[in-house]
């Protein structure tokens, strides 16, 4: 079994950027998109005008500044890899969201990174919440998804900040 983390958020969020569960990288750093060749930080310090090289609180904290939560959909699962196609769907618990949207009020907006993030959001979760939400999928930040090149991506997350 694998878990994700603490959500990075605060009372302010206004949005909420969902991955599905920490890859095998992220696990061992302890970290929100730790691979080396994941595309999130260096997407988000671009949107966001962020340090790259700034440590990983500094990350954390330029997300808050601008009110965007980041978490993920799936509490725990089992996967034998950080691939998302591995997870056994068996094992998906998804997190707490109940909670969490009480405790952000001002959430409006959902962005998914990745559609396992998107779909396992909409199967184990959606019903439960009791809010209008604008749920928007977005290209994975993952070196998985090597199909689209950053500046694509760039484009497609860019309605981030352009939505706030």
């Amino acid at each position: 079994m694998i878990y994700s983390f603490a959500p990075i958020a605060d009372a302010n969020a206004r949005c909420l950027i969902l991955g599905s569960i920490p890859g095998k990288a992220s696990l061992q750093a302890n970290q929100y998109y730790a691979h080396p060749r994941n595309q999130f930080w260096p997407l988000m310090t671009q949107l966001l005008a962020g340090d790259l090289n700034g440590d990983y609180q500094q990350r954390c904290q330029m997300l808050i500044e601008h009110r965007i939560a980041l978490w993920d959909v799936l509490q725990s699962c089992r996967r034998h890899s950080s691939l998302d196609a591995d997870i056994e769907p068996a094992s998906m618990v998804s997190n707490q969201f109940v909670e969490f949207f009480a405790e952000h009020q001002q959430i409006e907006k959902v962005f998914f990174n990745g559609a396992t993030a998107e779909q396992s959001f909409r199967r184990q979760v959606l019903a439960n919440v009791d809010r209008e939400l604008r749920l928007i999928k977005l290209p994975s930040t993952s070196p998985a998804h090597a199909a689209m090149s950053f500046e694509q991506k760039l484009q497609q997350w860019r309605v981030i900040v352009d939505s706030k």
